[in-house]
């Protein structure tokens, strides 16, 4: 898969690309547009030279698919023709500035139309868009829906220490894990609506990307199955310490400290 990270110099992107590498880890290959021309000694920046890169690059993320990475190109891609040529999987347009530090390059950047992205970035504040766009890429391009799947399901209001404690052991077992969050109305006992708990649950599991995914499910009460159907339901056991925190005294916390 082939990951296009453009945007205007300064605008971020080596920034949000190496968020992405600490999230995804050994899948990635990262290619950095200055330490690929440095390597090439080609500091042409007319029309010709930005397409000669662009060219460099895609060859780079080329041979990095071949060998099973994710291939992320940070680069400044100021042509629109040039970028759909590229031919990313998924583009990320870094839109945190309205000028770079070069003349000549605001003065050839094109912004793209809306249906050339899949995600933008418009601020520079930590790494809540690398999280969303790590996640992305596992749900579209990593998660395999076909792999043994260990099933985890519950409200997760909020995640707490047990919760992975019990998710540490679910993994274990195949190494990927499907999330389900049962879809319940907002009251004292479940004071997050669905979209926070989504979010609470990236921000939490983010170095699991890959291997987790997160699905909201109907309030789901009991769970049938019939003879011989090929899957096992487990109760896992913990030790004391363990069993006894309590999704309820977090709450209670919370609110006593005006969290909640």
């Amino acid at each position: 898969m082939k990951v296009l990270i453009f945007g205007l110099p300064g605008s971020g992107k080596s920034f949000l690309a190496n968020e992405l590498v600490k999230l995804l880890g050994d899948k990635v290959a990262w290619f950095n547009a200055d330490k690929v021309r440095e390597e090439a000694n080609d500091w042409d920046f007319s029309d010709e030279g930005r397409l000669r890169q662009k060219d460099r690059m895609n060859s780079l993320c080329e041979d990095a698919i071949k060998e099973g990475k994710i291939a992320i190109a940070d680069f400044v891609c100021p042509f629109e023709k040039a970028r759909l040529d590229f031919g990313a999987n998924y583009t990320v347009w870094v839109n945190t500035i309205q000028s770079g530090r070069f003349e000549d390059t605001n003065a050839v950047f094109e912004r793209p139309m809306a249906a050339s992205f899949d995600y933008m970035v418009t601020d520079q504040r930590g790494n809540e868009d690398a999280i969303n766009i790590a996640w992305d890429l596992s749900d579209r391009f990593i998660w395999d829906n076909k792999a043994p799947t260990t099933q985890m399901l519950g409200r997760w209001q909020p995640w707490h220490n047990g919760h992975q404690a019990l998710f540490d052991r679910a993994i274990a077992k195949h190494d990927q894990v499907y999330l389900m969050i049962r879809d319940m109305p907002v009251d004292d006992s479940n004071p997050f609506d669905q979209t926070q708990v989504v979010k609470n649950l990236k921000h939490k599991l983010a170095k699991y990307c890959g291997k987790v995914k997160i699905g909201v499910v109907p309030n789901i009460m009991n769970i049938t199955y019939g003879r011989g159907v090929g899957y096992k339901i487990e109760q896992e056991v913990f030790d004391d310490a363990t069993h006894d925190i309590s999704a309820t005294k977090i709450r209670a916390k919370m609110r006593e400290e005006g969290k909640l």
